[in-house]
């Protein structure tokens, strides 16, 4: 089931006659209020959610969603007025898996749902990943260091979880914005570094791990002695 929150009936009708066209049930919603109260009772396959919503706005529900472990694993895929860069990198931050510019066509939404929707698709990976007293729980979205419970984002933790499962892999900007952010490289902006820095703060003795390849990107140079 994918559900379209969209207070415009005329955009939402669209979006649900094209993914119904494409073969998918749907459900649409006016406002974001209506959309919070039904996650509650059921979860659907994908949302797309437009940001500029009446009651609550489409940040506020991915916030929330990225915030509840029932919630946080369901893909979300933003939709922006033109010219809302803010929203749209904003969103990305929270955990939003793609974004579109309104107008949109209905190919373009369509092949995003789709594209969205084999990524999201669980793969079988390692539970556990650890370096020395490190451990990454990727089932239970949990860090614990030495014992201790580390709290991360959304994309501190997506990062965390790239470089031990490749240790000694270096990874350029435009791979990192790639697989943790779903998007292309965005230019000179400082997002990534901003999270590189606060990941190596939180982790204490293990952020020295994360080692900078400059002109390059990252990688964890950690020796992996699980």
């Amino acid at each position: 089931m994918i559900w379209c929150v969209e207070d415009d009936q005329s955009i939402r009708d669209i979006e649900l006659y094209a993914l119904n066209s494409a073969g998918f049930k749907t459900k649409g919603f006016e406002d974001g209020i209506s959309c919070w109260e039904a996650l509650k009772k059921e979860k659907p396959e994908l949302i797309v959610l437009d940001v500029m919503l009446p009651g609550m706005d489409g940040i506020e529900i991915l916030t929330k969603m990225k915030e509840s472990v029932d919630l946080c694993r369901i893909p979300v895929i933003m939709a922006t007025a033109k010219g809302q860069e803010y929203d749209r990198i904003h969103g990305l931050d929270l955990g939003a898996d793609d974004y579109m510019v309104k107008p949109f066509s209905i190919m373009e939404l369509v092949s995003r749902v789709k594209a969205v929707m084999r990524r999201s698709q669980p793969q079988q990976v390692s539970k556990l990943l650890k370096t020395g007293g490190l451990v990454v729980n990727l089932d239970e979205h949990t860090v614990i260091a030495d014992g201790i419970r580390v709290d991360l984002t959304y994309k501190e933790f997506e990062l965390l979880r790239l470089f031990l499962s490749h240790p000694g892999m270096v990874y350029t900007r435009e791979q990192l914005f790639a697989q943790v952010w779903n998007v292309d490289y965005m230019g000179d902006s400082r997002t990534l570094d901003a999270h590189m820095r606060t990941l190596r703060q939180k982790l204490g003795d293990y952020g020295k791990f994360i080692h900078t390849v400059r002109n390059v990107g990252y990688r964890w140079e950690a020796k992996n002695d699980k």
